[in-house]
């Protein structure tokens, strides 16, 4: 089994029962967007479309790095272009001066405000370690086509 790039399953479901927000909600008692983390995953794990939550299992572990991953910086909300809504963070998600001696390739990014931490989407990239340096994700251009999120 490997990791699979997918905007995982459930996270469809939770999005229209208003479960996760990105932005500014009105829909839910508080009216702040939630927060999002990124872990990383080894190249032996199998996270993808059946994730419905951040786990543990797979992740990767190893000097300065903090099981359950990084903040994702989230300062623009969602957006759309014609018929399409999307979303990408505001930032790169870097992870600063760590050791991760055991190969990865996948990150998954999950809801950290829900009391579940319920998963939204995996991406893949080709494996990976890294010894005392900084792991940069770069997100790509916030717009309809190539928005890291999109729903068309």
């Amino acid at each position: 089994m490997a990791n699979t790039q997918a905007f995982c399953t459930q996270a469809k479901a939770d999005l229209m029962n208003g479960l996760h927000a990105f932005g500014t909600s009105v829909i839910r008692a508080a009216t702040t967007k939630d927060a999002y983390k990124a872990a990383l995953y080894l190249t032996t794990a199998t996270r993808g479309a059946g994730d419905t939550v951040y786990s543990v299992t797979g992740e990767v572990s190893g000097t300065n790095y903090t099981a359950g991953g990084v903040a994702v910086t989230t300062a623009t909300g969602p957006s759309t272009s014609g018929t399409t809504a999307f979303f990408t963070p505001s930032a790169s998600i870097v992870y600063t001066n760590v050791t991760l001696a055991t190969a990865f390739d996948a990150v998954l990014i999950y809801n950290d405000t829900s009391a579940s931490k319920l998963a939204l989407s995996v991406h893949t990239f080709g494996a990976q370690t890294i010894t005392a340096g900084t792991l940069t994700l770069t997100m790509p251009t916030n717009d309809a086509t190539n928005g890291l999120i999109r729903i068309a």
